[in-house]
């Protein structure tokens, strides 16, 4: 290490723990370095304590692992002083060194004198606080499909069908009637006629599907997940505005992002709270779809791909994209679509969703880069794109089927 240039003279590194921070400050001069470590709480004194010291001893740089979420209330207050870096553990353990001999704060700290240490894309703090009220958003979403699941389980163990009858059963129709079983309601005539007039199954199936044996605790449970689930309607609403109110100035930035095939609001909102409203911090298109975990891995050796597994990356982000991804997969006329049709033939849903997840990431670079509309390549892109191989497979199709085919080409 010794021998390596020298990148921060005056630096620091943490190692952070639930309830304490230890950090070690590296000082090189005169061609030696000095060390001091100390160990601080995480209560907001103790970390007021470390940023003094610090300050004290003249450190122009500081990095820390990003265990769990612990380091968040470091990085708060050391935010407006310093510029902290906030390092992948992985990167730490593949620098070969004295790893195991040495304290964790003292490593990171010869690491990142040296410039090899890397951060990690950290946005401002106005950028976190809209990433965490989105997450909750999800966390909300998926509690409130389980209460739904919950809510079906409750209605199988008493002999109510309702979802055969119903396409959603907290539609109009299916709202009212489950209002009227959680409250006593047993006649299954009068429950078919709380039916809108807009549902398709007749009054005879409806009432078929209605006739139960729902007892009592099973009516206590429905009135329970009934009183939940409107409780999670109420937060998630709460949260939308909450969210919107803070996208308020980014009203054209959303609308764009919607263009694409499959992106509604909520998962623009999700893209913005975990991109940000720029791409600054990705030098391309592919390093954003690495950093969100959509692009191809890159495993080869003696010139054999040994695999293409996707690395690890923003699991909210990615989440968002693959979902959008498959409502992107049931539009007719896209490119985007014939993408995903094309793809899971050969690769299965799952991996077709990803491989059009990732052509959603390289749109949303070139998009927030340049300031411009989705333009959507179209749903013949494959057939123009090779226009040979388009002619050849169509052709033995059928061929196979018993046809004898001659193509002349139409005029212009």
């Amino acid at each position: 290490m010794n021998t390596m240039d020298v990148v921060f003279p005056r630096c620091a590194g943490l190692d952070v723990h639930k309830k304490s921070v230890v950090a070690c400050v590296a000082i090189r001069g005169g061609g030696t370095v000095s060390k001091e470590v100390r160990t601080f709480g995480t209560t907001t004194r103790q970390l007021h304590a470390l940023r003094a010291w610090l300050q004290e001893s003249g450190v122009t740089q500081v990095a820390m692992e990003s265990t769990a979420s612990y380091w968040k209330p470091v990085f708060n207050l050391l935010e407006a002083e310093f510029t902290p870096w906030v390092v992948n553990p992985a990167h730490i353990k593949q620098v070969p060194g004295r790893k195991t001999d040495v304290k964790d704060a003292e490593w990171i700290a010869d690491l990142l004198q040296h410039g090899l240490l890397k951060p990690s894309f950290i946005p401002d703090r106005a950028q976190r606080e809209l990433r965490e009220l989105t997450r909750y958003r999800t966390s909300l979403l998926g509690e409130r499909a389980r209460e739904v699941n919950r809510i079906q389980k409750v209605l199988e163990g008493g002999n109510i069908k309702i979802s055969s009858v119903l396409s959603d059963i907290l539609g109009v129709s299916g709202t009212r009637m489950l209002q009227a079983l959680a409250d006593g309601e047993s006649d299954p005539v009068r429950l078919a006629a709380l039916a809108d007039e807009r549902v398709r199954a007749t009054p005879e199936a409806l009432q078929e599907a209605l006739e139960g044996l729902m007892d009592t605790h099973q009516r206590f449970l429905l009135h329970q997940q009934w009183a939940h689930l409107a409780a999670l309607d109420r937060t998630l609403a709460a949260v939308d505005a909450e969210v919107a109110e803070r996208l308020r100035p980014f009203g054209e930035l959303l609308r764009r992002l919607q263009t694409i095939p499959g992106v509604g609001r909520r998962t623009a909102e999700v893209i913005l709270a975990e991109i940000g409203p720029t791409v600054r911090a990705f030098r391309t298109a592919s390093a954003l779809a690495a950093w969100i975990g959509v692009a191809p891995g890159n495993k080869e050796s003696a010139g054999k791909r040994l695999s293409g597994q996707t690395r690890k990356g923003n699991k909210a982000l990615r989440a968002a994209l693959v979902e959008a991804a498959h409502a992107a997969g049931r539009t007719k006329a896209t490119y985007l679509g014939a993408q995903y049709r094309r793809a899971v033939r050969t690769k299965g849903r799952k991996r077709a969703a990803v491989m059009v997840a990732h052509s959603m990431a390289v749109s949303l670079w070139h998009m927030m880069h340049n300031a411009e509309d989705y333009v959507d390549l179209g749903v013949d892109y494959f057939d123009r794109r090779d226009v040979d191989q388009a002619k050849r497979q169509a052709v033995q199709r059928l061929e196979r089927l018993g046809f004898t085919v001659q193509l002349t080409e139409a005029a212009s």
